[in-house]
């Protein structure tokens, strides 16, 4: 297995999800709070969308 492939998708993963709370945390804030208000089934079919795009754009870099 690709160990140092992982864990440099795991470490660019952190980066990018650290990015908006560490430069605007009340933009932050204010989009959890929104997004408690979803439903699962929304929350579900947003975290398919964002896997599907993901898978995508892993397919053409990598591809």
């Amino acid at each position: 297995m690709y160990w140092k492939e992982i864990l440099t998708a795991v470490a660019l993963v952190l980066v990018i999800e650290g990015m908006l709370p560490f430069i605007s945390p009340a933009k932050y804030r204010q989009m959890v709070a929104e997004i408690t208000r979803l439903g699962d089934s929304q929350i579900r079919n947003i975290g398919l969308v964002v896997m599907v795009v993901g898978l995508l754009v892993l397919f053409m870099v990598r591809g």
